[in-house]
């Protein structure tokens, strides 16, 4: 587990005010939330809207008194005796109103000024990396000795990383380590707010979250409470996107339809890692993609507009990882270099790197090594393509043998008639076809 200090979880609220939201607001989404979800107890309704039973009871006070919901005078004995509320005709009718001008009901949202604190007390710039951490995450990958030596600092700093090289030789599956290798837990908000308008941001396609812990009513102790569940306990999150990647996908989301924004990626990757994979291969050229991110990267800091033309500044505290099969010099000019903190190529392993992945491979996949069909592979098949290794020929090349066993109806061996028939399948011969 890598070593992060101080990742201190978000207070929770002790007063209504305490949340940083305003009553109107949290009293609406109260209102759309009872009318939405049809609930009516207050453990219920508090657990919906992300705020203790005592504030809950507080704010439906508050609305009783502007005679919004009334007690419906009846109590649930299953439920501890708690009494039961419903919307009065008013209530509906604002509820209405409400939902007119936002349909976002539910879990309360955290203020973008609250956010911005929490993010500095959970910051992916607060990792400290060890080697020894760093290899266990990327231990089922064989890597050159310094490459790792290159990674590690990488990541500790926090800065934006870009992975280089001929392509079938790691890169993903470097990122992936390195999401590994980060490991803890941190805080995202389930929505935020900002002049009014709520921003969603928790996505469980993005977002992995821990077990939450439920309180046994009898226990002397109670466990929850202890941070604000308008927040979700995760994994560090990671991004990963690749040739589908646009320019707009950076920017917030507006539902018409609903009259709420959904946070734009990089965003949802805040505390973790964002992941360019196949830079080059997007419809937006690698120089306009950088160039969107020189602010972010340069002052871990945002700038996001609303749908009427405001803009507004959100922290920026993502590991941005590129990875591209081009050569630097070929997509970017000098400025956007430099704006990329450190540049690590990824090769091809050398021979005897490539036979010890082609051991590993077939050991994992019960294939027995049989020496004469290695040198046949060697001395017949690599000179072909100059002998450029790459990572991913061992588990093609052998994924490929297996399937012929199985349809032949014979135990898993090497042969060179095999390797001769998966090499086939590796490359695509020039040839000119009649159309």
């Amino acid at each position: 587990m890598p070593i992060t200090p101080n990742v201190i979880a978000p207070p929770a609220p002790k007063s209504l005010a305490e949340t940083g939201l305003s009553l109107v607001m949290m009293r609406d989404i109260l209102l759309k939330t009872v009318f939405r979800m049809n609930i009516d107890l207050v453990s219920d309704i508090a657990r919906v809207i992300a705020l203790s039973p005592q504030l809950t009871q507080e704010l439906i006070d508050i609305a009783r008194g502007q005679k919004l919901i009334e007690a419906t005078g009846t109590l649930h004995a299953t439920s501890g005796n708690e009494m039961g509320y419903q919307l009065t005709d008013a209530g509906k009718a604002r509820a209405l109103d409400a939902l007119s001008q936002s349909e976002y009901f539910g879990a309360m949202p955290v203020p973008l000024a609250s956010y911005a604190v929490q993010m500095k007390r959970q910051s992916v710039r607060n990792i400290r990396l060890t080697r020894a951490q760093l290899m266990g995450a990327m231990g089922h990958l064989i890597l050159p000795p310094d490459l790792l030596g290159n990674l590690g600092p990488a990541i500790t700093s926090g800065r934006s990383i870009l992975l280089y090289g001929p392509p079938g030789n790691g890169k993903s599956s470097i990122s992936n380590g390195i999401r590994a290798a980060m490991g803890d837990k941190i805080y995202i908000p389930r929505a935020l707010a900002y002049s009014g308008q709520v921003i969603t941001v928790y996505d469980p396609i993005v977002h992995s979250s821990a077990e939450e812990s439920v309180d046994d009513p009898n226990a002397l102790r109670r466990t929850s409470g202890r941070f604000d569940t308008r927040y979700v306990y995760c994994d560090r999150p990671t991004v990963i996107t690749g040739g589908e990647l646009t320019l707009d996908m950076l920017d917030l989301k507006y539902n018409p339809v609903a009259r709420t924004y959904q946070a734009p990626l990089q965003l949802k990757a805040s505390g973790g890692i964002f992941i360019v994979d196949d830079l080059g291969r997007q419809a937006e050229s690698p120089q306009k993609l950088v160039n969107r991110w020189i602010v972010p990267l340069e002052e871990a800091r945002d700038i996001l507009s609303l749908q009427s033309g405001e803009k507004f500044t959100v922290p920026f505290d993502t590991l941005v990882i590129f990875s591209t099969n081009f050569h630097p010099n070929e997509i970017f000019d000098g400025a956007a270099l430099r704006r990329i903190f450190f540049k690590i190529k990824v090769d091809g392993p050398n021979q005897e790197m490539f036979l010890k992945i082609f051991a590993m491979v077939a050991r994992k996949k019960k294939m027995p090594l049989d020496e004469a069909t290695l040198l046949h592979m060697l001395k017949t098949k690599y000179p072909t393509i100059q002998n450029n290794f790459a990572n991913y020929q061992p588990t093609f090349l052998i994924d490929q043998m297996i399937a012929i066993c199985e349809f032949e109806g014979i135990a898993y061996q090497m042969r060179p008639d095999l390797i001769d028939r998966a090499w086939e399948n590796m490359f695509v011969r020039e040839e000119k076809i009649a159309r």
